[in-house]
């Protein structure tokens, strides 16, 4: 299958066609962070992932158009559709379905087969030691109003692997918002506080759960899926510890 124009709405997706089908990505979002130097090999952006600019994509001419069903917005997707132009849009909900959906993207970007990333990370993910001790944790993704990871993530799912259950896995909404009251009630061994969507820090998170062991992760290793997941487990797993008091 040729090369096709990519216009990518994902940044992990970014990542991962860039890193495997070089020159097929043409349109990235201004949030597309990885490879370092995509404005310099030309890559166009073409706004962000809730508001892309459907008139600088139709000028890019893409093949393409990738997207997600839970980073983009249906009205934007339905608009590029309306357009002309088509779009693949990816559902991830947890690893196993996250590694079938890259198949099916890089294949569809024009990929000339598995890349070696994408092996190298299926294996590490399924060699993983066993975790030991299982520790419950709450992870927010804002503040302002407090929000964190519900049913059915990505995120959630990675870290279960790792040994960490999330203490808001069967709650009913996939992102609800939590007083801060309730978490701290929550019963927690511990708090992971990821670097994205919110930038937590060392300065600006732990401190609203006092006496409760805070890992600050990644959240590229949390939350990407494309290459940053080969070393997800070790980088992920090195924080988790560091979390411990």
């Amino acid at each position: 299958m040729p090369t096709a124009r990519v216009v990518s709405l994902v940044p992990s997706l970014t990542e991962a066609v860039a890193e495997t089908v070089p020159g097929a990505l043409v349109g990235a979002t201004d949030w597309c962070s990885h490879p370092v130097g995509l404005d310099v090999l030309g890559v166009t952006r073409i706004g962000g992932t809730k508001n892309p600019s459907v008139s600088a994509i139709e000028a890019l001419v893409p093949d393409l158009v990738i997207a997600n069903e839970e980073e983009n917005r249906p009205a934007d997707v339905a608009a590029l559709r309306a357009a002309g132009l088509e779009v693949l849009v990816t559902e991830v909900r947890g690893l196993d379905q996250a590694f079938r959906e890259l198949s099916r993207v890089l294949t569809a970007c024009g990929g000339p087969g598995r890349p070696r990333w994408l092996e190298r990370a299926e294996e590490v993910w399924r060699d993983l030691p066993p975790p030991g001790r299982r520790r419950r944790a709450a992870v927010p993704v804002w503040r302002k109003p407090w929000m964190v990871l519900g049913r059915d993530t990505f995120a959630g799912d990675l870290l279960r692997r790792l040994g960490v259950d999330n203490a808001y896995a069967t709650h009913a909404e996939r992102y609800p918002r939590v007083p801060l009251e309730e978490l701290r009630a929550a019963d927690l061994d511990l708090v992971v506080l990821p670097d994205e969507p919110y930038r937590f820090t060392a300065e600006d998170g732990p401190e609203a759960f006092p006496g409760l062991p805070a890992a600050l992760v990644s959240g590229r290793h949390l939350t990407w899926y494309g290459p940053s997941l080969a070393e997800a487990p070790r980088v992920l797993g090195a924080a988790l510890r560091a979390g411990r008091r």
